[in-house]
């Protein structure tokens, strides 16, 4: 198993960057590069307790389905997101938030494990976890300037 943790610092209240975590909009504006796209089940607005999405996005030069639950849900203090199908023997994603001097503390504990056995576990410590660690940047990033500025109003309304 390869673990991937990040926390992020957000000038903005835990419960909005709780719910822009959990926005297929915000998913979508922050993974442009791979051309994501929600294909099936909840394919935009917020996710809650036990929702389903399946992301089709360009990896590698090779199109691929992935589909994602909240396995878990706590507002606002956590979630979990859980691969229900997909490329990846195994993946689990837990979002914690935590109020603390005035700002948010994002935590990201993205757990995983390719498939191929040997050949899998070599692909993920030579080029996967940069990988994904970058691609859960790239997020956390985006969450970070919408939640800081104006733009979190759009994306979080009724």
């Amino acid at each position: 198993m390869t673990t991937i943790e990040l926390k992020t610092k957000i000038k903005a209240p835990m419960e909005r960057c709780f719910l822009l975590s959990l926005s297929v909009d915000l998913h979508l504006l922050s993974t442009e590069e791979t051309n994501e796209r929600a294909i099936a089940g909840v394919t935009s607005g917020l996710m809650k307790l036990n929702d389903v999405v399946t992301w089709r996005a360009k990896h590698f030069g090779i199109y691929q389905n992935f589909t994602s639950k909240i396995s878990e849900y706590d507002s606002p203090n956590y979630f979990v997101s859980e691969m229900v199908e997909g490329a990846f023997k195994k993946l689990r994603h837990q979002h914690l938030f935590e109020w603390k001097d005035n700002e948010t503390i994002m935590t990201d504990i993205f757990v995983f494990e390719a498939p191929l056995g040997l050949l899998g576990r070599l692909f993920s410590k030579l080029i996967l976890k940069d990988y994904m660690k970058g691609f859960l940047m790239k997020r956390n990033i985006t969450i970070k300037k919408v939640a800081e500025g104006n733009e979190w109003e759009k994306l979080l309304k009724d």
